[in-house]
């Protein structure tokens, strides 16, 4: 038998074996009716039919009784559940010990540390033999053993610590200690524990978990019960899976087929089960609801002698009933279904319905629907004509037509609560340990061929390449849940993708190849621009726009007709936005999808994305900056005649001291350096007025000091003149300030580009 062929066989055994263990509550009297599977590992089942006694009786698996619990209802039609009760697991609480036998935790140590009290053997090394009681264990740390005194130790481990145990045991009113590397055996005198211990090994090695608890459901009165009875508990969870076909030419309408994998390891067949598939979210946890659980209370013995209870007088609560949420309705969308077939709990919800009524108005007589099960799900078609046989013969075997007409769906969707709900039509039936394969979508959707470049390329060796990607929007009413998808093209497979859950109406982008023959690359630029926003009483409002350009230059084949190659660009920040958005951009979760167009006969193309994040800052109307900003507004054109007229002397004004301000600062520098000269001459002459024959010189030198000074005693009048002037200018702009408020309506959109501004 050849290696292969044995892997199989065991295979085989492997998963008869976890298919039998997998059981899920079963409930003898009352056949499975409804399936509804989640996309979070739970599922919900309802069973109906009749118990001929006051006590329902569900079979349960321990490592599902908690999930029962939660979610167990049982609906009389003509009585009531009084109460559910099941045996507790003594090995659950019964001893701390085996808590600790839980698979992958637990040690020797930590169990004999929890049995205290119990009396034990231990056989250790030497023959030495101790019957007692566990008193305590004890770690202990490079502590030194005295039966080893006088004889060489082993070497200590790398890490330089010898870590052991020390065991206490009560014997006769003696304590005696043995370190636990020196046991060798240990025997438990206690036979319950011993039981227990086993009981514990057996759910470790996965026995004991798969052992069923039968849960009693009391009823009222030992007389026929129609019952409907429900349950959530852990189930696989559903795989979708989906195939696209494009037309011809790459654009236009596609096919949108969509399928349901579905694994049945409960223990039982679904034998004509209605079947609901659920996609979203839903929060599911565990929660231990069989297991006993004590809290911790005070002792308040003494102190309720010292306490009185004071007379409080009662109040009277209004409580005001909310009105009922109106039931979701559901619309079908896609094949044909049945009137009233896969609506959600609608034999449940009218009061006091006889089961045999609601089972003939939903339509589902059990045995009719086995009986009809037996036979082909699918219509038979049409005797095909002998022109379709000819057409058929030319055509490709995977073409959209013949694809769709192929597929029988019959499904209908709705909203609940957030999620999306998939009915089948048809009731279906799923063997125990198998997988099935059910078809929810045959649509025809829009759809496109296109390409798609993000920052690194499409993978090693592809870094300035676009991926080839279909593009469509989902028309129809189904959540499309995360799973593998492939395209088809001219009769033939041509890639696969994935994507993440594709609401309805919402568009997708899904790469399925490598387009090796256009490379995409690009060049950034940085730099800054500030707008003006508003001018309240002589403080500007200014917005400093931090741009970031990329430049992205697409080369390729020159094709017959244009192209279009769709660039991700991610944010640069997360306060930045386009200052002109290319036609035709999409936004994205911090990205922006940008096309840029090949045009027929051209193998080039490029585009320019500018980006930039705004930064508010106030300036004073005699800041520098502030002309310059002011200007600014004027040029562009925004400004309606009433505001150009308000402003347009504030502007002149503000200029006419920009140029006073300009003037006299050249004034001081040329005062300055003349008082600087004039100093320098008079200390020239100070050197020369003890030398008698340097006459001629001192008098050039007095010369020099005096029309210095006088320049300078002229540059210090015009100073004072030009600020005299400027005085007066600045209290006229300080008036004209008084009364304005203009503000723009500047926008990280808009740029540099203010709209209208307002007036106040």
């Amino acid at each position: 038998m050849s290696s292969l062929r044995r892997s199989l066989i065991l295979s085989s055994f492997l998963l008869l074996g976890c298919a039998g263990r997998s059981r899920l509550p079963t409930v003898d009297q009352l056949e499975l009716d409804t399936v509804v599977l989640y996309r979070n590992g739970v599922g919900y089942f309802e069973r109906r039919g009749k118990v001929n006694d006051e006590v329902l009786r569900i079979k349960v698996r321990k490592d599902q009784v908690n999930d029962l619990l939660k979610s167990l209802t049982v609906v009389d039609a003509d009585g009531q559940a009084v109460s559910v009760s099941m045996p507790l697991d003594p090995s659950a609480w019964s001893n701390a010990a085996m808590a600790t036998l839980a698979p992958g935790h637990g040690s020797l140590a930590q169990i004999l540390d929890s049995i205290r009290g119990t009396e034990i053997t231990v056989r250790a090394h030497g023959g030495r033999i101790i019957r007692g009681r566990v008193v305590l264990v004890e770690r202990i740390i490079n502590e030194p053993d005295p039966t080893m005194s006088g004889r060489s130790l082993p070497p200590p481990p790398e890490s330089g610590e010898r870590r052991d145990w020390k065991l206490s045991l009560l014997t006769r009113g003696q304590l005696q200690v043995v370190r636990l590397s020196k046991i060798r055996a240990i025997t438990l005198h206690d036979g319950d524990l011993a039981m227990q211990l086993h009981r514990s090994l057996d759910a470790s090695a996965g026995e004991g978990m798969f052992e069923q608890v039968e849960v009693e459901v009391r009823l009222t009165g030992a007389r026929s019960h129609k019952l409907t009875v429900s349950y959530v508990v852990a189930a696989p969870m559903w795989k979708p899976t989906y195939r696209v076909v494009l037309p011809e030419d790459g654009k236009g309408e596609a096919l949108l087929q969509g399928w349901a994998v579905i694994d049945n390891l409960s223990g039982e067949d679904w034998d004509a089960v209605s079947l609901s598939l659920t996609s979203g979210a839903p929060i599911s946890f565990r929660y231990d609801l069989h297991t006993p659980r004590e809290v911790y209370r005070r002792d308040m013995s003494q102190a309720g002698g010292h306490r009185q209870a004071a007379v409080a007088l009662g109040e009277t609560t209004v409580v005001t009933e909310a009105a009922p949420e109106p039931e979701p309705s559901a619309a079908p969308t896609g094949g044909s279904a049945a009137d009233g077939d896969g609506a959600y709990y609608e034999g449940m919800l009218e009061d006091e319905a006889p089961l045999e009524e609601v089972r003939e108005r939903r339509g589902l007589d059990k045995k009719k629907d086995k009986r009809a099960n037996s036979a082909p799900r699918r219509p038979s078609p049409a005797p095909p004509s002998s022109a379709s046989i000819a057409q058929a013969a030319e055509a490709p075997g995977l073409d959209l037509d013949a694809l769709q007409q192929s597929t029988a769906a019959a499904a209908r969707s709705q909203r609940i609560s957030g999620l999306t709900r998939i009915d089948l039509s048809n009731r279906v039936t799923v063997p125990d340990g198998t997988s099935t394969m059910v078809a929810l979508i045959n649509e025809t959707i829009d759809a496109e061929q296109t390409f798609l470049f993000r920052p690194g390329g499409a993978g090693y060796g592809y870094e300035q390449n676009p991926y080839r990607v279909l593009r469509f929007r989902n028309s129809t009413q189904y959540v499309l849940e995360p799973g593998p998808i492939s395209i088809y093209a001219g009769g033939s497979f041509v890639g696969e993708g994935l994507s993440e859950a594709v609401g309805a109406n919402t568009s997708v982008t899904i790469p399925f190849a490598v387009e090796s023959e256009i490379f995409v690359s690009s060049s950034r630029e940085y730099g800054q621009e500030m707008t003006l926003t508003r001018i309240v009483r002589g403080v500007l409002e200014a917005e400093t726009y931090y741009q970031t350009t990329t430049t992205w230059e697409v080369r390729g084949p020159a094709k017959a007709a244009a192209y279009t190659v769709l660039i991700r660009q991610p944010q640069s920040g997360p306060n930045y936005s386009l200052s002109e958005r290319p036609a035709g951009t999409e936004d994205l979760e911090n990205a922006w999808l940008i096309p840029v167009e090949v045009p027929a006969q051209s193998g080039r193309a490029s585009q320019k994305v500018v980006e930039q994040t705004p930064s508010t800052t106030k300036l004073e109307i005699w800041d520098p900056q502030a002309p310059a900003l002011l200007d600014k507004l004027l040029a562009a054109g925004t400004l309606d005649a009433s505001a150009r007229a308000k402003l347009q002397p504030i502007v002149d004004l503000r200029r006419a001291i920009g140029k006073i301000d300009t003037e006299v600062e050249g004034l001081r520098r040329q005062q300055r350096e003349l008082e600087r000269r004039a100093e320098e001459t008079r200390k020239d002459l100070e050197a020369l007025e003890k030398n008698a024959s340097a006459g001629a010189l001192r008098k050039k030198l007095a010369k020099r000091l005096d029309q210095l000074s006088s320049d300078a005693d002229a540059k210090g009048k015009r100073i004072i003149e030009l600020e005299s002037d400027r005085l007066e200018q600045v209290i006229e702009l300080e008036n004209l300030l008084e009364d304005i408020d203009l503000r723009t309506a500047a926008t990280p959109e808009t740029g540099s580009k203010p709209t209208q501004p307002k007036q106040d």
